[in-house]
């Protein structure tokens, strides 16, 4: 495949060495040349096959409206845009191209998620919950895309109204890590997922790209991850 990735950060540059490990043509667009989303028309996707984003909150819609409009399947990792997810649902279903989003590409989180599916049902037996979460200093946006998403999951699976509170931690060059702590009277349950390296959202980024080959519609990677 030829697979356009937006951003030269820590997880853009594993993801340029799993997709050249993994055989695919990659083109990297940092924000010099991307500016206004000049390497995204339909001129400069001619070639490409699927775009691969890890930029950042303010800039990733306008990189997806622009790849969307140049019907160009888009793979998108970036967090904190969320509230445009109907917008950007709308737009794929319109053009008629193929979109996958997540809060983390990590099989292990996703897993994590599960975990968390299960462990819910304490907060229907006098269980109370939070989740903790810390990252690098650098990261832009707080709560974690994987905390908001892991409350999400903890609140559909309980049936219950609230959301647990999330406590954001920004220290030093910690990749990621949440945990969940669940507590009741007689006990403490613990769950944590704890990221060694940047090298599992990468891997499942470059595999989403190409599950996506050939296919349209909106999907989440939670939804697809088993697939792979």
């Amino acid at each position: 495949m030829n697979l356009l990735l937006l951003g030269r950060g820590k997880t853009g540059s594993l993801v340029a060495e799993v997709a050249a490990e993994r055989k695919h043509h990659i083109r990297i667009a940092g924000a010099k040349e991307n500016p206004a989303c000049a390497a995204l028309t339909k001129e400069e996707l001619r070639n490409i096959d699927a775009v691969i984003d890890f930029t950042t909150p303010h800039t990733v819609v306008p990189h997806i409206e622009a790849c969307v409009s140049a019907g160009k399947n888009i793979v998108v990792g970036t967090t904190g845009w969320y509230k445009e997810l109907d917008h950007v649902r709308a737009l794929v279903e319109q053009h008629r191209t193929g979109f996958v989003y997540a809060a983390n590409f990590s099989v292990g989180v996703n897993l994590f998620f599960d975990v968390a599916r299960a462990a819910a049902a304490a907060l229907r037996h006098d269980y109370s919950g939070q989740i903790f979460e810390r990252h690098h200093v650098h990261k832009k946006d707080a709560p974690s895309g994987t905390a908001i998403a892991l409350q999400h999951v903890i609140r559909e699976s309980s049936g219950k109204k609230e959301d647990l509170e999330i406590t954001s931690f920004r220290e030093g060059d910690v990749v990621g890590l949440h945990e969940v702590v669940l507590e009741s009277h007689a006990d403490r349950i613990y769950l944590c997922h704890d990221a060694k390296s940047r090298r599992g959202f990468a891997e499942g980024a470059v595999r989403a790209a190409e599950w996506l080959a050939g296919k349209k519609g909106f999907y989440d990677f939670k939804d697809i991850w088993r697939d792979l």
